[in-house]
């Protein structure tokens, strides 16, 4: 009788989260996670498994509503994760600590990379290289656009907005006046569509990280002001950076389609060859492919221009997220949300393959190309992890080309 009473005391304690860890463990677990986070959403589970799982951090609820926050949210959805579950486990300082840890590992490699491609690039090996994985970049970006298409576009409807979104784009209509278009359009065109059944809506207080959210928005907006006087095209980049993520819904790839139309067609920085080359250097490093944006701002302005560029991409996503955590309940059921979203899921599909084809149309095709092209692309499509094409796919051109 002791011993059952004495197991059912123990229940409840070993259901019972643990003790909150503190901020410097919540910065080492991340670190460590953010060495290895290839793969892009796939790290989503790593995170899982590691605050859920194994530490106790949050409830397996918190973590799948978080998840949902965080895809109804612009920004690297793996990246929104671990900044949730910072958020969940140590509060505001745990939120920033899982963030600049996971984020940490991906800026210092591409910042290496980046340096390496600057000062090598002109050698004939390296223009082997990059001539490969262009290739399998091209096979990255048709298989991604094939999947968003399957899994967003489901009706008639879908596609024809998806396709005024590629044929706007093309046309030289401002992605962001498109996406903007493309959430008003949702809500007419999917007015009697059915959307999820939420919960309704109830106040919540303001939580205490609200104040330092602004202070910090105060701070960047400080920083822009400051630097439009130092730098006039640096400010450009980093205004240009702050305004792709805030409407790069879908995860990184949906910053893509921003970067190029605004740094290689419109202010013609850089030519297609070269922004492709980042996006290759982006799928050997750990973490999302809109740190891509490092590569860019070194390219562009060296140290100051990849740090000003890194905080600018991922910066909006990060207070949106802080902001928006409080009020999810009301985000979810909010019925015009929900129809916006489709909306910007359809143009995010549209503009996605008018970067693919911007991007194959810029790549030299020869039969070898297209064999290992079409060899990247079986290869995703079996699941083989993105880091082994890439690596496979760069080894192969030098053998090759």
């Amino acid at each position: 009788m002791n011993a059952r009473a004495e197991s059912a005391a123990k229940a409840p304690q070993a259901a019972a989260h643990s003790a909150p860890p503190g901020t410097w463990r919540i910065f080492r677990a991340f670190l460590r996670l953010g060495l290895t986070a290839f793969g892009g959403p796939a790290i989503i589970a790593i995170i899982r498994d590691m605050a859920v799982t194994r530490n106790n951090w949050l409830a397996e609820r918190t973590f799948r509503e978080g998840l949902t926050l965080c895809q109804s949210l612009p920004g690297a959805t793996a990246m929104q994760m671990g900044a949730y579950v910072g958020l969940k486990a140590g509060g505001l300082r745990g939120a920033v600590a899982a963030y600049v840890g996971l984020g940490l590992p991906a800026f210092l490699m591409m910042l290496g990379l980046a340096a390496t491609y600057g000062a090598t690039r002109s050698l004939e090996s390296f223009q082997a290289l990059f001539q490969g994985l262009q290739i399998v970049v091209m096979a990255i970006l048709a298989v991604a656009c094939a999947g968003f298409g399957r899994a967003l576009l489901g009706t008639p409807r879908h596609w024809l907005l998806a396709g005024l979104a590629c044929a706007l784009l093309a046309y030289g209509v401002n992605p962001f006046g498109i996406i903007v278009a493309s959430a008003l359009a949702g809500m007419i065109v999917f007015r009697n569509s059915p959307v999820a059944a939420s919960p309704q809506a109830c106040d919540t207080p303001a939580p205490s990280h609200v104040k330092p959210m602004l202070a910090y928005c105060a701070a960047l907006l400080a920083g822009l002001g400051l630097l439009s006087f130092l730098d006039g095209k640096l400010f450009s980049l980093t205004e240009l950076m702050l305004r792709i993520n805030v409407v790069a819904f879908n995860g990184g790839f949906s910053s893509l389609p921003l970067m190029l139309h605004e740094i290689v067609d419109v202010r013609g920085w850089m030519d297609a060859k070269t922004f492709m080359d980042g996006i290759a250097l982006g799928q050997v490093t750990p973490g999302p492919i809109s740190i891509t944006s490092t590569f860019l701002g070194y390219m562009l302005f060296g140290l100051p221009g990849a740090v000003a560029a890194t905080v600018a991409m991922f910066s909006p996503s990060f207070v949106l997220l802080m902001l928006a955590d409080p009020y999810h309940e009301r985000l979810k059921a909010s019925v015009r949300f929900q129809r916006a979203s489709m909306g910007v899921n359809c143009c995010f599909v549209g503009l996605l393959a008018y970067t693919a084809g911007m991007f194959a149309l810029a790549t030299h095709w020869s039969p070898v190309h297209v064999l290992l092209g079409a060899a990247a692309v079986a290869a995703l499509a079996l699941k083989v992890d993105m880091l082994v094409v890439v690596i496979g796919g760069g080894i192969a051109a030098l053998l090759l080309f």
